[in-house]
């Protein structure tokens, strides 16, 4: 067993097939999934584990090199929308809709318990070197 970092099997070995320009799509509880990628859903109840604690931990294991969230999330969510625009100053914004649409193209899926709406991102993998 790992003794720090993220401890999740499934996670863990999904992070580890991660190469350049793959989209990771991390999202909310309600947030529609599209057949296809694969899922670790990591919601245990309302708002456990959050959308930040689920962001956190993979940005400490990821390079990131873009991301896209839902414009709606500044009037919807402003905690999470200041959240990612503190990670992504070049944060990029489409309406929902799109942003659902794009989520076809990811190849992971990680769902948190996160229960506010609009509390998604689709980033987008980058190399360490």
């Amino acid at each position: 067993m790992r003794k720090n970092g993220i401890l999740n099997r499934h996670l863990c070995g999904a992070l580890a097939e991660l190469g350049h320009t793959d989209r990771v799509l991390v999202c909310d509880a309600g947030m529609p999934i599209p057949d296809g990628p694969r899922v670790v859903d990591l919601a245990f109840r309302a708002g456990v584990p959050s959308f930040a604690e689920v962001l956190e931990g993979l940005l400490a294991e990821l390079v990131v090199e873009g991301a896209t969230a839902a414009t709606e999330i500044r009037r919807a969510n402003p905690e999470a929308a200041d959240l990612l625009a503190g990670h992504f100053p070049a944060l990029d914004l489409v309406p929902h809709e799109r942003l659902k649409e794009l989520t076809a193209g990811a190849r992971l899926v990680v769902r948190t318990g996160e229960a506010r709406p609009y509390a998604n991102v689709l980033l987008r993998c980058g190399v360490f070197f």
